[in-house]
């Protein structure tokens, strides 16, 4: 059931961690690469379509760009078009982002509800972080952007929260890590506990499906299954990688 998106450069294209603005790429590279990565989820049927606000989509990077604390990022600039895209398109009244660290990555899919270049309205956007003091400094990232709320940030454990989370969920974004022993394995146990409340379409975006793939095997599997979720495909703009599936 797994389908493969490549670029050409996927291998050679790097970033630095500590430099997430860092261009490495002209604008239009940027958006071509994504593009063709949008229109490929569209033909596997896992976006309804390809297109998205690219004028808004640079309102919310200027955004982000601002004050916030980042550390750093795994997140090179064209995943992170890439990931508020797909939000974009898909707009998800319920998102939850799972391993938020510093929350730049729960703002690249926030961002498409909440903050500066919005383009929809959402119910809930909860990133999910188990450390608290990480938890507390993606807050105030958040609230820089969101002066509503909506988009929020929750210290806990994300088995825990998407097994007791209330509402459906319309999008998981998974970038967790477990124990020294399971890693990123983690995602397989995150994607159980949440699977009973997404909501039948719902998406699910797994990062580093690439560089941990191997301890991501099990997660991977289920994914490309076909049990659970219809269609999945690994989307390879870099040597992290996002899979992109979506729940039957």
């Amino acid at each position: 059931m797994g389908l493969t998106f490549e670029t050409a450069d996927w291998r050679e294209h790097r970033m630095t961690y500590a430099k997430p603005f860092e261009a490495l790429e002209t604008d239009a590279e940027e958006v071509a690469v994504v593009a063709d990565a949008l229109a490929f989820l569209r033909d596997a049927d896992v976006l309804p379509e390809a297109d998205y606000d690219r004028k808004r989509f640079e309102a919310f990077r200027r955004g982000v760009g601002d004050g916030l604390e980042i550390p750093w990022t795994a997140i090179c600039p064209r995943m992170q078009r890439l990931i508020w895209a797909i939000n974009a398109i898909r707009r998800p009244r319920r998102m939850v982002a799972a391993g938020v660290f510093c929350g730049f990555t729960f703002l690249c899919n926030a961002g498409a509800a909440a903050g500066p270049g919005a383009v929809y309205e959402a119910e809930d956007l909860v990133g999910v972080e188990i450390k608290p003091d990480e938890a507390a400094r993606a807050e105030r990232n958040v609230r820089r952007i969101d002066p509503t709320g909506c988009a929020h940030i929750v210290a806990a454990d994300a088995v825990a929260f998407c097994r007791d989370y209330e509402g459906p969920i319309d999008l998981l974004y998974l970038d967790a890590d477990g124990t020294a022993e399971t890693g990123k394995g983690v995602y397989l146990d995150i994607l159980e506990a949440a699977l009973p409340k997404l909501s039948s379409g719902a998406l699910v975006l797994a990062h580093n499906s690439i560089n941990c793939a191997s301890r991501l095997s099990k997660y991977l599997s289920f994914v490309r299954g076909g049990r659970q979720l219809r269609q999945s495909v690994n989307v390879c703009l870099d040597p992290e990688g996002l899979e992109v599936s979506i729940k039957r």
